[in-house]
């Protein structure tokens, strides 16, 4: 593990709400996003507490180094991530010194009341691609459409696979979105596919990553690199017409039932951030083939996975009325990635296939082992056979309008600052009551 004096636990910010307990944005975080606060537009920023770092301020009174200063300028991140992963730690160590309690300057005219800003999505990300890493989930999801004997197929334990998804439709945090229509079926309920909105929609708690430098087209990224290409992680929540999906699956696989909506949380926790929360590759099922030579690497095997406490709650339109909290609906950790990201970013590249810098990438859902680590509803309910109840006494299948999913993850390690992610939320409307 890279550990430097960014992650040291004694020190402190300038910034009081950034030495709160429990806060997502201590001054070891330091994650990057892109906000706009009226009637400026979008730049880059840096979340410290309850404020963000402007980001073009500092640079442009030359506290921080190039060429970071420069890809800062931009409205997105595009340009910093380009850079690879040397410049973007030196911009760490940059804004650490500048936030730091014992090397800063108290200066509040860089720093933006967080509550005041709009915030948008970190990168232009012209390609998205969702993986389905999350074994748990695709064992369990295959038990509920074929049989408590289905056997995940071969290719599963040989390759890390994915579907190309679709990047216009990636919605930063807090955006609504609508139900989607189709063609729906919901497995053996439906004699036959009818056309309205979906019944079955679903949330998929992921994790996501983004791409720095990428690769020439033609020019695969070796697994030994691949690493270096990862710049930073998100929470994602790939929003799913499960009755769409399940019509339209064979033989090609996804596509409107995932096309509606992808949200993402805005902050960026960098890699160099996650040094503290490294984990081995988890381990392989037993009896499975080997993996392919060209997706292995000693250092990936060791700590190329990392360690996010996931969860996620729900909010009703009911319990918004009475002035009820959101509620608890399952927790679970990205420990259960079956493959890593420098896996992915690998296998992604290997055809040639070009990777952009600002690109995201999806892990699929992340289940774990047990009921209590399930991580959609099409598992908590059976694919709706058994309605889970919430603490309000309302009852959900799936999801209905008005319903609100956030997302939250966390990172904690004895002997380190706990660092989190902020909310992935997202609210659904009712579908459009007619087409054309």
């Amino acid at each position: 593990m890279a550990i430097d004096h960014t992650h040291v636990a004694s020190r402190r910010s300038w910034v009081a709400s950034a030495n709160d307990h429990g806060t997502d944005f201590p001054l070891q975080n330091l994650p990057l996003g892109v906000f706009s606060k009226a009637p400026d537009g979008p730049r880059c920023g840096v979340a410290i507490g309850d404020k963000i770092l402007d980001l073009r301020t500092a640079a442009e009174r030359g506290l921080l180094r190039q060429p970071a200063a420069e890809a800062v300028l931009g409205e997105n991140l595009d340009a910093l991530f380009a850079l690879g992963r040397s410049p973007v730690t030196e911009l760490r160590h940059d804004v650490f010194a500048i936030l730091d309690s014992e090397t800063g300057t108290p200066d509040d005219s860089l720093l933006h009341e967080m509550s005041d800003c709009a915030m948008h999505l970190p990168t232009s990300i012209r390609g998205f691609t969702d993986f389905f890493v999350g074994i748990h989930h695709a064992i369990r999801c295959g038990e509920i459409i074929n049989g408590p004997h289905y056997q995940l197929p071969l290719n599963y334990h040989y390759i890390p696979t994915a579907y190309n998804a679709r990047a216009s439709t990636v919605l930063v945090s807090g955006t609504e979105l609508r139900r989607p229509l189709g063609m729906r079926k919901r497995l053996d309920q439906d004699p036959l596919p009818t056309f309205g909105p979906s019944v079955w929609f679903d949330f998929e708690l992921e994790m996501g990553f983004f791409v720095g430098p990428g690769n020439r087209t033609g020019e695969p990224i070796s697994i030994s690199d691949a690493a270096d290409h990862v710049i930073g992680f998100c929470l994602l929540n790939d929003w799913s017409a499960r009755d769409i999906q399940m019509f339209e699956m064979a033989p090609l696989g996804a596509f409107n039932g995932k096309s509606s909506g992808t949200t993402i949380s805005p902050w960026v926790i960098t890699v160099d951030a996650m040094e503290p929360f490294r984990l081995p590759a988890m381990e392989r099922m037993p009896g499975t083939a080997s993996v392919p030579s060209y997706l292995i690497d000693s250092a990936d095997q060791r700590e190329g996975g990392i360690d996010v406490a996931l969860s996620a709650t729900i909010w009703t339109e009911k319990m918004r009325a009475a002035g009820e909290p959101p509620a608890p609906l399952l927790k679970t950790g990205s420990r259960y990635m079956y493959w890593t990201p420098a896996q992915m970013l690998a296998q992604h590249s290997i055809t040639g296939c070009r990777l952009a810098p600002g690109d995201l990438i999806g892990t699929g859902t992340i289940s774990g082992p047990t009921r209590a680590d399930l991580a959609s509803f099409f598992e908590l309910s059976t694919v709706g056979k058994e309605p889970i109840t919430l603490p309000n006494g309302e009852t959900r299948e799936f999801i209905d309008d008005g319903d609100e999913i956030a997302l939250f993850g966390r990172c904690e390690r004895g002997g380190f600052v706990s660092i989190g992610f902020g909310p992935c939320m997202g609210r659904v409307t009712p579908a459009l009551e007619s087409v054309g």
